[in-house]
């Protein structure tokens, strides 16, 4: 029965990326140029905006380009360079500095590993420099980053996703090639370590909110025509961050992909996708991992006065240590911007991912959320984050309001289920085999506002209340819930952000 709906959705898939590319592009029918923008949903308006230019291809000078552009998200590269221009240095040398300081707390956690129960406090700061050199067809870059932890007690949730010190983001070549034979595509193959952006990012992404940053080392590859559609391909091995070591890779892991996007359709904007993954790092052979997934997303792009949305469709499926592997992961999103002061939009949303029924049985159906990232849909991550994507059920609504061109408010509530009371619950090492705690986690309500003076300095602040569901009250002792774990969590942070 699985192998049949997953063949249905194999047949489906393909037949809806064919109906897109194969429609007349409205990019060349209504004369569109090269800066045409892919604008992706589901964000705030101006993520939206930085989002939407991520650059398929740009006008300006190759000069003016970082060498990973096409790699991530704008926002992460594009600012004004103060201490190059201090220095005045040529046109064909990119130098930028970075720093974060984020103060987060949350009481009554939930973690098994945090057994003294206590209020968590840290202060978390984040450092970059990047040093790159760019020619017309040639670029190089370096970027390192220094992530570290303060007010830190035994007991306190401290790991790789919060602390990295002194180590290698990235270092790459990167050759571009800007129109192939003369055939207007655009070509571009980076080597080295990198960090990557794909879709929407919940599979592969380049961390923002969270401390530290998922890296890979290998190949990239790109080919594009103008912003009306690129395939990307890659072949990595994943970077394994040590918290005070040197990062490294391991040969027996080893990630590989191909990302289709068209936007031949201002409706239904299509991207299809397949990952590979060979995870043998590990002796223990359940926690080995080799499985395929499969992914396609379509969307429509957020508009004043019109409905938008985006639907993602994921299947996994090959082997997790010695049994077979088959999950799924589905998002859907609706939306609609009221033409009024403020633009806000308001957005429905409902995440399903598969989880595992039973841990003894031939069959694993934990969703792997791969590298992805959670901050933009789901809470704040960081030391806190309680919710992946997997085992987990929830509808929620979410609404965005820029009272001014640098302020976004946001106020959002999601319902939290388990998507089957007898599997895992995320990262948290809860689990009740029996299922008799049931599958109510709970909800939460999140206020955030944020400030983007400029492009070179940013503040944010948040707060989430969650209200925790009859789970936690149900689990018996011997599941290890930390004391308190059963009350409500509150959860503060602020942030300041430089960049020079």
């Amino acid at each position: 029965m699985r192998h049949n709906a997953f063949n249905a959705w194999i047949l489906g898939s393909v037949a809806l990326f064919i109906f897109v590319n194969f429609s007349p592009p409205r990019s060349w029918a209504a004369g569109e140029t090269s800066e045409h923008k892919l604008i992706e949903s589901n964000a705030s308006n101006d993520e939206i905006k930085e989002e939407g230019k991520k650059l398929l291809s740009s006008s300006s000078s190759v000069l003016e380009t970082a060498a990973d552009a096409v790699l991530i998200r704008e926002k992460e590269w594009r600012w004004k360079r103060y201490v190059k221009e201090a220095f005045n240095l040529p046109q064909w040398v990119d130098i930028g500095l970075e720093h974060r300081t984020r103060f987060e707390v949350y009481d009554h956690p939930w973690r098994t590993s945090q057994v003294l129960g206590r209020t968590d406090p840290q202060v978390q700061q984040r450092s970059r420099l990047r040093l790159g050199l760019n020619g017309n067809v040639f670029k190089f870059l370096f970027e390192g980053q220094d992530s570290r932890v303060y007010l830190t007690d035994p007991g306190d949730f401290v790991s790789t996703a919060t602390k990295n010190e002194w180590d290698i983001l990235q270092v790459f070549v990167t050759a571009s090639i800007r129109n192939v034979m003369g055939l207007g595509l655009r070509t571009d193959l980076h080597v080295g370590r990198l960090t990557m952006d794909f879709g929407r990012r919940r599979l592969i992404a380049r961390n923002d909110f969270r401390n530290t940053t998922n890296a890979f080392d290998g190949i990239h590859w790109q080919l594009a025509q103008g912003t009306t559609w690129r395939v990307r391909a890659f072949l990595v091995e994943p970077v394994l961050r040590d918290q005070v070591q040197l990062d490294e890779q391991s040969k027996r892991s080893v990630f590989w992909g191909v990302y289709g996007e068209t936007n031949h359709l201002p409706w239904l904007r299509l991207n299809a996708y397949y990952f590979g993954l060979n995870d043998q790092r590990r002796a223990t052979v359940n926690v080995q991992r080799t499985f395929s997934t499969f992914g396609l997303r379509f969307f429509k792009d957020p508009q004043p006065r019109h409905i938008d949305y985006e639907v993602e469709s994921v299947v996994q499926t090959g082997k997790a240590g010695n049994i077979d592997h088959f999950a799924h992961f589905q998002h859907i999103n609706l939306g609609y911007t009221f033409d009024v002061p403020g633009s806000p939009q308001l957005l429905f949303h409902y995440d399903y991912a598969s989880g595992d029924r039973n841990a003894n049985d031939s069959q694993n159906s934990t969703f792997d959320t791969l590298f992805g990232s959670r901050r933009f849909e789901y809470m704040p991550t960081g030391n806190f984050g309680p919710f992946f994507r997997t085992n987990i059920s929830s509808p929620g609504w979410r609404v965005i309001v820029k009272p001014s061109k640098d302020w976004t408010l946001q106020v959002k509530q999601r319902f939290w289920y388990l998507a089957t009371s007898r599997g895992a619950f995320g990262a948290s090492g809860l689990r009740d085999a029996t299922g008799g705690s049931g599958n109510n986690l709970g909800h939460d309500i999140e206020l955030r506002a944020q400030w983007k003076m400029n492009e070179n300095i940013e503040f944010d602040a948040g707060y989430d209340h969650w209200f925790k569901g009859s789970y936690f009250k149900r689990l018996p002792a011997s599941a290890g819930l930390p004391p308190g774990g059963r009350k409500d969590t509150d959860y503060f942070y602020i942030l300041t952000k430089f960049r020079m």
